[in-house]
């Protein structure tokens, strides 16, 4: 199957079960400061899983387009990619285990609605359970699973594995259904259950894997068993049962409403569908891999060398062109950093395969036509991604160039040290690989751990003056930043008067020059619409109404309806800004007793008469898609 077609009778499957698809949040989750980008479905859906509800309902379902920049040095083997979509179905305290797992057993293997895979290929893990926590093993899941099983004639024996380093010992012993420990079948937001602080849900979860056939490989172990990382399993699906909540005294209870949460990696699902493990095979990257191969005159897979080039290739170029589509520029700080990065492993890899012209262009185009019915505003944004790739591509070969001038220099003096390959990478682009390279040809040593341990050094600095810098989404907090910010609150609020309480906010950036805001809508804003959300924002900001700071329990804020941000977990005791009371009137009618109210951090103004100092007004300059129901207004004060 294609990509398209199993992305596809996955929503359709779960749609005729009553779910309903929501759009694909945005790859860069930039009102998200603990995060540069969003890692997987659950991330973009945590605060409804801790109990607030979604406005589509309780079943949900979608595809969700990830990064996870920490897979980077991974890439090269037949599975792992930066990029990814995984498909998810949601329970909100709807159904559980006794629905879900015929549900997922169902869609795998059913050929007239589902995959069609082989049942007999599949091999399913669950929890094991935890002594210290009192905690027992998931044996719901167990009979469920052998229930299944039977019914296509398989024998489903069960084996307690218990931690990964036992699976090596013990190995596969004729089972299909396999317990594991709390690291490997337990999921919370802090990890093992006894991890887990007051308050705080969790519960058992259980894998899907599929067994490529392949034959074991021993230097990851002895024995082959489904955490295996030899290749022959492949995890397919993940299925997250959320029941339990951990007690003051450490003990567990059940939860009042039970959540269930399913992520099936659509490479991967694709890849089970044509029995070959290897991802990059799948439809989504043929026409980048003929380009590569008629560039190169060498064939996919032909030698092991090449085979690790044109999977970084590949992989980095699809993700640099997302990260360019959601407005992500290449730089030398935070996701622009990461995306330079992947650009310029990539071009590293293609100087490799002996392409000395700029080729990631083309590469891209490929791209652009496979995810456009899925995902139209990336063709939207083709010129905009094929003037990013060419500037880097251009600007990198400068770079290489530039860098073995460098290199020379400092080779001059005696060995490279990892302060120096560090120095090299991060202030010209250049490889560390590269200089690795160049270090062993000229008989110096050049140990990683140095190269790693400087960079680890500058990273830790990033990333406290990242967590800083985009606190509350502010770049600052000079006065009209603080103005921008205040008047940020009020639009939000304004929008969901005109457009309905489904809308959202999924990130803000807020500058002295104008706000930023990024909310979820289901289409374009007509003028009239956005004259109304000009008028009552600046209906309200003339009011002159007092900005109140409260302390108070988060559970009281969340009664209360204060807007939270997506995905931030907030402490007990939380600050919530009111802007009002504000006056009712016949133009206003559904103004409340406090017009805006939201956790936030501040700073804010007093009064909103700060704002409109010297007689000026709101005005919007621009409304536009940024992805999948998705919308982003650009406003100043004038």
């Amino acid at each position: 199957m294609t990509l398209s077609e199993v992305r596809s009778r996955f929503l359709t499957f779960y749609k005729a079960r009553g779910h309903v698809e929501i759009p694909s949040a945005p790859i860069r989750p930039d009102n998200d400061p603990t995060t540069l980008f969003t890692s997987s479905g659950m991330q973009p859906l945590v605060p409804y899983l801790l109990g607030e509800e979604h406005p589509a309902g309780t079943r949900l379902v979608d595809a969700q387009t990830c990064f996870r920049g920490q897979d980077i040095e991974e890439v090269g083997d037949n599975r792992h990619t930066t990029f990814f979509e995984m498909l998810g179905n949601w329970s909100l305290g709807d159904y559980f285990r006794e629905e879900q797992l015929p549900w997922v057993f169902e869609f795998l293997t059913s050929k007239e609605e589902g995959l069609g895979l082989d049942p007999e290929k599949l091999y399913v893990t669950v929890f094991s359970g935890d002594e210290s926590t009192g905690i027992g093993a998931d044996m719901e899941s167990v009979a469920l699973w052998q229930k299944l099983f039977e019914e296509k004639s398989i024998e489903a024996k069960f084996s307690s594995i218990g931690s990964e380093e036992e699976g090596y010992k013990k190995g596969m012993q004729g089972s299909r259904i396999f317990a594991y420990d709390a690291k490997k079948n337990w999921w919370s937001r802090a990890g093992v259950p006894n991890n887990m602080p007051p308050g705080e849900p969790g519960g058992p979860d259980s894998e899907l894997f599929y067994d490529f056939g392949l034959p074991h490989d021993p230097s990851w172990g002895a024995e082959c068993h489904p955490n295996c990382d030899c290749g022959r399993f492949v995890e397919i699906g993940n299925s997250v049962f959320m029941q339990f909540k951990k007690e003051e005294d450490g003990s567990f209870s059940q939860l009042p409403k039970k959540n269930v949460d399913f992520g099936g990696g659509l490479e991967r699902l694709v890849a089970a569908t044509l029995g070959d493990p290897d991802v990059f095979l799948i439809d989504v990257f043929e026409k980048a891999r003929r380009v590569l191969e008629e560039k190169t005159g060498k064939t996919y897979g032909a030698t092991e060398e090449d085979l690790r080039s044109f999977r970084i290739i590949l992989d980095h170029t699809r993700a640099a062109f997302f990260m360019l589509a959601s407005d992500i520029k290449p730089s030398n700080t935070e996701a622009g950093y990461i995306l330079r990065r992947l650009l310029r492993r990539a071009i590293r890899e293609v100087d490799r395969l002996g392409i000395k012209d700029a080729v990631l262009v083309e590469i891209a185009h490929g791209f652009a036509e496979l995810y456009k019915d899925q995902y139209p505003w990336v063709a939207d944004a083709l010129p905009l991604i094929e003037e990013g790739l060419s500037a880097e591509e251009r600007k990198f070969r400068n770079t290489l160039t530039t860098g073995l001038k460098e290199f020379e220099k400092l080779a001059a003096k005696g060995d490279i040290t990892g302060e120096n390959a560090f120095i090299l990478f991060s202030s010209f682009g250049f490889p560390f690989e590269l200089t690795q390279e160049l270090a062993k040809e000229r008989g110096l040593t050049l140990l990683e751990t140095d190269f790693k341990s400087a960079m680890e050094a500058h990273q830790s600095q990033s990333r406290a003056g990242a967590a800083q810098k985009f606190a509350g989404g502010l770049a600052d907090h000079a006065e009209q930043t603080v103005r921008y910010h205040t008047t940020h609150h009020i639009l939000l609020k304004a929008l969901q008067m005109v457009l309905g309480e489904e809308v959202f906010q999924r990130g803000s950036n807020i500058t002295s020059e104008r706000l930023r805001i990024d909310f979820s809508s289901p289409g374009k804003m007509s003028d009239e619409q956005k004259a109304e959300v000009e008028r009552i924002v600046n209906d309200i900001i003339y009011q002159d109404l007092p900005v109140t700071r409260t302390v108070m329990p988060r559970e009281e804020a969340e009664k209360l309806g204060a807007q939270m941000e997506f995905g931030v977990k907030y402490p007990d005791t939380v600050s919530v800004y009111s802007v009002g009371p504000a006056e009712a009137s016949a133009e206003n009618p559904r103004i409340p007793e406090a017009f805006s109210l939201e956790f936030c951090g501040g700073p804010h103004v007093a009064n909103t008469s700060e704002i409109h100092t010297g007689g000026t007004r709101f005005k919007i300059l621009k409304e536009e898609a940024v992805a999948s129901g998705i919308r982003r207004i650009k406003a100043v004060l004038v």
